[in-house]
């Protein structure tokens, strides 16, 4: 798997690349929890996701924020990590012109600061998140949300009560024209320990149905 640096906003970032030689295949961007909690683009929970997006065809990047690993400058509040997603999704964008789609994926606080970036970029298709912190972090700006997604969420969750995300999740759904894809893992918490198959599968399903049926051909 290439390693691959990329010029941020406050320097060097560290990645993770699997690359698809198809020029149409569709790509994505996969944020790491929160960096101040020992997040880094080699949780479980966002290789993850970087694993299921990659088996069904999509070139993928996942990457460590600022301040973390070998990526430079320091943790910003949100605000940098934001600037350092869209520094990640222009690179793969630029090695990627003819992608089919684009999507984003995150865990946690990942998850936060990927539907912030929806709200940037009117070009991505669609989203994936796990256990999105709708219990620490304002989701109100997605009004509207531009896109539809899924949200896998465990019910035994020790930090983000899975009321609250289904709460968002309802809201979301509200929205004319989104279909909000809400999945429960019984006996997951935060980190879904010994439930990685499960979110896999949940993912590979629901985008393998949003793309293409050779899209799905490539999950099997």
């Amino acid at each position: 798997m290439p390693e691959v640096v990329i010029n941020g906003p406050a320097g060097r970032l560290e990645g993770r690349y699997h690359h698809n030689p198809d020029p149409l295949s569709p790509v994505a961007v996969v944020l790491h929890p929160h960096p101040q909690n020992g997040g880094t683009m080699n949780n479980r929970v966002a290789y993850t996701i970087f694993q299921a997006y990659a088996a069904l065809g999509f070139s993928v990047l996942r990457f460590n924020f600022r301040g973390v690993g070998r990526s430079q400058g320091r943790y910003d509040r949100g605000e940098g990590e934001l600037a350092d997603a869209t520094a990640a999704l222009d690179w793969l964008q630029t090695y990627h012109p003819n992608a089919s789609s684009a999507w984003i994926g995150g865990f946690s606080f990942g998850a936060w600061i990927g539907m912030q970036l929806l709200m940037r970029r009117p070009d991505l298709e669609g989203f994936v998140v796990a256990s999105p912190p709708a219990s620490m972090y304002d989701f109100s700006f997605l009004a509207p949300c531009p896109c539809s997604g899924l949200i896998v969420q465990g019910d035994k969750d020790e930090l983000v009560s899975e009321p609250t995300v289904a709460k968002l999740s309802d809201k979301l759904a509200k929205q004319r024209g989104l279909t909000m894809d809400y999945r429960v893992v019984p006996g997951a918490d935060h980190f879904f320990q010994n439930h990685a198959q499960t979110v896999h599968d949940h993912i590979v399903d629901h985008v393998s149905r949003k793309l293409s049926p050779q899209l799905a051909e490539v999950a099997e």
